[in-house]
């Protein structure tokens, strides 16, 4: 199942928890020195290593529609960078695993785990499975010194990139994002929208990750990111909880109002639904809306965005039938939530 289908630790708050490995092979060139032959070399090679394990598939993403590439892209499971290439690239991945290895993105290999909740340890373990297979079987680029080297120098050291995303409509309310910025930079971390490096925060939604990988362990690296996260998610929790103490009851009809807009609207376009997300979310949250769970809520999010609303339903490329189709669809999921 995908991670938005599951439910994991402190999820009202950590949505997901993302680990990312970056390896290279000894004898290639990094970027692009790397010509079109290399890159078909390296893909044949990590593909005959996990030919016949596990419940792997390969795909060869140089032969896919943009809009599927883009639609797994909004899923999550590959980079924006990877979904616009135009090089020779290709995906192994295991859904049971949480498991997406990108070959030919920024650096020859790219291991991803992405896992529902605050789930660091678990998306590691994850990614390290996979690249212990590689290790095991091909010659990785390493220096004593330097680590894993890998094509952006920020990536030297372990490879690895941590992240978590977090909905932090508490925090956002009360103005503290530039703030928590501030701090997190004192300790190595960085804050981004939830589409990574130069989105913008819709939906209350953060990405937190380790800035530096030189110098510092792995386990360094997953403990101090799991801490931060718990802190914050006290103090997101202690916010929630004065916002619905509002006597006004502005904040819960304003809760209430997205909610009508989910559940009888015709047409919903991108922006809209990321809105109501977070209302709804956060009322889902605090148990002003029953029958609807954090969980749900990210999958709406995520099946409404514009290339996966366009292949569930068969092309729907034109923007007025998108929003049609998208307003059904969040319809369909929020009835068979309120019947389990």
């Amino acid at each position: 199942m995908m991670w938005y289908e599951l439910t994991g630790k402190d999820s009202d708050v950590v949505v997901s928890s993302r680990v990312r490995l970056a390896r290279n092979l000894c004898d290639y060139p990094f970027g692009k020195r790397l010509d079109e032959s290399g890159a078909k070399e390296i893909i044949e090679k990590v593909r005959s290593v996990f030919e016949g394990v596990g419940d792997y598939t390969f795909t060869d993403y140089s032969t896919l529609d943009p809009t599927v590439k883009s639609a797994e892209y909004e899923r999550h499971k590959i980079s924006r960078e990877f979904a616009e290439a135009k090089t020779p690239t290709a995906l192994i991945e295991s859904d049971e695993k949480n498991l997406y290895i990108m070959l030919l993105e920024e650096d020859h290999i790219r291991i991803q785990s992405i896992m529902a909740g605050l789930s660091l340890n678990e998306a590691y373990a994850s990614a390290s499975s996979a690249d212990t297979l590689i290790d095991s079987s091909l010659r990785i680029a390493y220096n004593e010194k330097l680590g894993y080297l890998t094509h952006c120098p920020t990536n030297l050291g372990t490879g690895m990139r941590a992240s978590v995303m977090m909905f932090l409509p508490g925090i956002t309310a009360a103005g503290g994002i530039r703030s928590l910025q501030n701090q997190l930079g004192k300790l190595g971390l960085t804050i981004r929208g939830m589409s990574g490096e130069g989105s913008a925060s819709n939906g209350c939604l953060y990405q937190i990750s380790n800035q530096v990988t030189l110098g510092n362990s792995e386990c360094e690296i997953l403990t101090k990111l799991t801490e931060i996260c718990e802190k914050i998610t006290e103090q997101e929790r202690s916010l929630r909880e004065k916002m619905k103490a509002d006597e006004s009851g502005r904040f819960t009809d304003r809760i209430m109002r997205s909610y009508g807009t989910m559940l009888y609207a015709t047409l919903i376009d991108t922006s809209e639904l990321v809105k109501l997300y977070a209302d709804v979310r956060l009322g889902a949250c605090l148990g002003i809306i029953d029958r609807v769970t954090p969980k749900t809520l990210d999958e709406i999010l995520v099946r409404g965005m514009p290339n996966v609303i366009t292949l569930e339903n068969r092309g729907a490329v034109n923007a007025n039938r998108r929003d049609r189709c998208r307003a059904e669809m969040v319809r369909y999921v929020l009835a068979g939530a309120s019947e389990k």
